[in-house]
């Protein structure tokens, strides 16, 4: 009778095994794939706007927008009048210094510059301020996009645009664009195209920092 109650002991067990199993994948212990535009838990999206080592310069010229304090807006400005815009604070911006190169409804003052100075990652301190009416900028070379590293499908690439645009750090825009998503920031050291090029694949993602390096 022993032998007979452990044989029917081990059946148990071997029956009972499926069971147990069946529990396991049901708590949600399978891998799934995150699709486009999640980042897979070693690759975490940078969380902040890096900070410049040294003193940069916008890319283009820039709107200084003044409602109560001055914001260097580097992305996009409504066709409004006044314009409307925002970006990070100007510690200190004179309007006195700008020679009325600027326009006034009220108390909102508004301008157009090349502006050369330093970022904390938050805000611009200004050491150069260029009006647009003044300023000569040589014509950019045309620098060649280079192919993406992996091929994803319009839908993907919107996907990824959308989430981009809203969830990286300093982003002013981005859109999806012959097998690539070019995504506009207020800042980039380098992190934030390497941290892109891991995620989605070298050269799908194309970062353009609205800041540069100077020099």
């Amino acid at each position: 009778m022993k032998l007979a109650r452990t044989a029917f002991a081990a059946a148990a067990l071997f029956l009972a095994a499926p069971v147990l199993a069946g529990c396991g994948t049901e708590s949600g212990d399978v891998a799934t794939d995150p699709g486009p535009g999640s980042s897979a838990p070693g690759n975490p999206m940078p969380t902040d706007v890096p900070a410049a080592k040294g003193p940069v310069r916008t890319l283009n010229l820039a709107t200084v927008m003044d409602t109560g304090s001055p914001e260097l807006c580097v992305g996009p400005v409504a066709e409004s009048y006044p314009p409307q815009c925002g970006g990070p604070p100007i510690t200190n911006w004179a309007w006195d210094d700008q020679q009325k190169m600027f326009e006034q409804q009220g108390d909102v003052r508004w301008g157009t510059f090349a502006v050369t100075g330093t970022f904390d990652g938050t805000s611009v301190t200004v050491t150069e301020a260029i009006a647009g009416a003044l300023y000569d900028a040589a014509m950019p070379t045309p620098t060649p996009t280079p192919s993406p590293g992996t091929t994803y499908s319009r839908g993907e690439l919107e996907t990824m645009a959308e989430g981009l645009g809203r969830d990286l750090p300093g982003a002013q825009g981005a859109y999806a664009a012959d097998g690539h998503v070019l995504v506009d920031v207020l800042y980039d050291d380098g992190s934030l195209r390497a941290w892109a090029d891991e995620e989605y694949g070298t050269n799908v993602v194309i970062v353009t920092s609205m800041l540069v390096d100077v020099g």
